[in-house]
């Protein structure tokens, strides 16, 4: 099996694996959306520092943190991952499962956004195609919800602003997560500890919840060192291509699972983001696609592409 062959198939588990998750999240719509969070965080933190272990790599953990830039980069992208795990979870567990998956479709194109507005990255006429068509779709489902998909988009804007902070950040996906959820940790402890003491705590109430909540860390954790596998070992454009399996089956669960409402203004504004998303993708690819025959044009004669 080849490297690249490998890096797809773990891109292909990673996606699914956080599709699926709603699942998950769904057996615990009785735990209070904080109380999951406050697990998740930190069994997380468990899991990490046991690869990290292994890999004798612990040290990473307190360089990563080292100065009040990469300090400052990694509570900020620590607060916005908290606030995008906590909506999800809420989403879930709320019936709103179609809105996170709206989300999740809004996501890579809100990251264009921002790379203009925060790198001053050009946007090709695809590209804003694609961006209007979103803004389009969302304009629709206002007007025919009467409300605006705030949760989607919390999702779309926190999602995009982590991606953000990790550009900044020199340090690996795992370092940095595991950096991360040790700063949320006390946060979350405390969530656990106010909730003990009023009696009302999940935990050891059940052998389900107990082993539900338990495995909130390793299902948090293992897509993430899945995709960074992957990311070394694929293209751009393959990649984000195979990310939109994750919303995909999101989606599926949220209508076909979990039965919750579809109307027709959810269909016009899926299909108008499918669209976009679709033209965006094919543009990236082209892109991409070129970028790797002039890089082999550029080896073969000895020059350099930027």
């Amino acid at each position: 099996m080849t490297d690249t062959t490998k890096g797809f198939a773990a891109m292909i588990a990673a996606c699914c694996i956080w599709g699926l998750s709603s699942i998950f999240y769904k057996m615990l719509s009785h735990v209070p959306a904080a109380e999951v969070l406050a697990h998740r965080t930190l069994w997380s933190l468990v899991f990490f520092v046991i690869v990290l272990a292994v890999q004798r790599r612990l040290r990473a953990i307190l360089d990563a943190m080292v100065g009040p830039r990469a300090f400052g980069l990694l509570a900020f992208a620590a607060l916005v991952i908290a606030t995008n795990w906590y909506l999800f979870i809420w989403a879930v567990q709320s019936g709103q499962a179609t809105e996170a998956a709206l989300g999740y479709y809004i996501f890579p194109l809100v990251s264009v956004l921002l790379g203009r507005l925060v790198f001053a990255e050009r946007l090709s006429p695809v590209q804003l195609f694609a961006v209007g068509l979103v803004t389009v779709a969302v304009s629709l489902l206002t007007y025919g919800l009467g409300t605006a998909p705030w949760l989607a988009m919390a999702l779309a804007a926190s999602f995009g602003l982590y991606g953000l902070a990790k550009k900044r950040l020199a340090v690996g996906p795992v370092v940095s997560v595991t950096a991360e959820v040790l700063l949320l940790s006390p946060l979350a402890v405390l969530v656990l500890w106010q909730t003990g003491d009023n009696g009302a705590g999940a935990f050891g109430a059940s052998f389900r919840d107990t082993a539900l909540l338990i495995l909130a860390g390793p299902i948090t954790a293992t897509p993430l060192i899945l995709f960074s596998y992957a990311a070394r070992r694929l293209s751009m454009a393959t990649a984000g291509l195979l990310s939109y399996i994750n919303p995909t089956l999101q989606f599926f669960c949220a209508v076909v699972l979990f039965r919750e409402p579809f109307t027709g203004w959810h269909v016009q504004a899926f299909v108008l983001i499918w669209c976009a998303l679709a033209v965006y993708s094919v543009s990236t690819f082209r892109q991409d696609k070129a970028r790797r025959r002039a890089l082999r044009a550029a080896s073969a004669s000895g020059t350099t592409v930027t």
